[in-house]
């Protein structure tokens, strides 16, 4: 499969290299983001991995409709941002239809346009922005947060094994961690400061992590990684609002819009630090922030979302 901006087939395809002895190809180049072409800007996804909610996960229709706007334009041409609006609940029992609009080609920058649609209503709508690359002496960025490496902590599931063996987590607890532990996503995670998930002292709203795609992706072309990059960046985002009100049982969750902005490459199966943010939260919503920086300390990604964050009043008891 060719990856996209190329001439070869729909998906987006693995990195040129060979993956190290033993390793496998990541299952976001193989499958997740691996779409079937059914027109010239027409497109149908499948899905790999579902949340306990039973709704789509909204990193994974980023993803894809990335994907299906990077075919759309040339290989030279790299995308710098995209901003999405998450309009319906997405069906986990059917695929999803990509419909890319070339809404404008220029000399710099292009402008595709992606609807994702299920049960003939759309579901999902994306604009992305493309530039040729240019330089400039303008240029600065924030400095990345001072953390230890990813060598020196737990990945999420160790950090959940942790936990498990701990004889006095309650029974029903026990098994929400097991299910956690048990979901297929393909994303290693290493919490920087893990919170105490036994307790519901509010804490900042604040979150870092290292994140990099599972298996191998490759030296390829950079829209492969922002697509996967774009899967990832959602994945634990919107959670971030609520550190400070975790005395309160979650009713209901979801993604309003998702904006990304891409500064420099990098490649999305390495470890990068995701700093996560929320500034406000307010009238059932929430704002949060989020910031992907590379090992060596260069910002490569920007992220924003806003979600809906509904609550039981009463505070929930400890789980002790």
């Amino acid at each position: 499969m060719g990856a996209p901006g190329s001439a070869g087939g729909a998906g987006a395809g693995p990195g040129s290299g060979s993956p190290p002895p033993g390793d496998l190809r990541s299952v976001l180049i193989t499958s997740v983001l691996n779409l079937e072409r059914l027109e010239v800007d027409l497109f149908r996804g499948r899905h790999h991995w579902v949340p306990a909610t039973q709704r789509l996960f909204g990193g994974q229709i980023v993803g894809q409709a990335l994907v299906a706007a990077a075919h759309a334009v040339s290989c030279d041409e790299q995308v710098h941002s995209l901003h999405c609006y998450f309009v319906r609940t997405g069906d986990p029992k059917v695929p999803v239809l990509y419909e890319v609009e070339r809404t404008r080609t220029g000399k710099s920058f292009s402008v595709r346009s992606v609807k994702a649609i299920q049960h003939g209503k759309p579901i999902f709508i994306c604009q992305a922005s493309f530039q040729l690359s240019q330089e400039s002496p303008v240029k600065h960025q924030f400095t990345m947060p001072t953390v230890p490496p990813p060598e020196e902590l737990l990945t999420q599931d160790e950090l959940i094994q942790k936990f498990l063996q701990n004889p006095n987590v309650a029974e029903r607890y026990r098994k929400q961690l097991t299910k956690i532990q048990a979901q297929d996503v393909p994303i290693d995670i290493k919490p920087v400061n893990p919170p105490d998930i036994f307790s519901s002292e509010p804490q900042e709203p604040k979150q870092l992590f290292w994140v990099r795609a599972r298996g191998y992706i490759g030296e390829t072309d950079m829209k492969v990684h922002c697509c996967v990059a774009a899967y990832i960046s959602d994945y634990a985002f919107l959670g971030t609002a609520l550190l400070p009100h975790r005395q309160y049982r979650i009713k209901f969750m979801v993604s309003l819009d998702h904006s990304m902005w891409f500064h420099a490459p990098f490649r999305a199966d390495d470890w990068m630090l995701y700093e996560c943010e929320s500034p406000w939260a307010g009238g059932c919503r929430g704002l949060v922030q989020g910031r992907l920086w590379r090992k060596d300390g260069v910002l490569a990604v920007t992220c924003a979302q806003e979600g809906v964050i509904r609550v039981e009043q009463t505070p929930k008891q400890s789980k002790l």
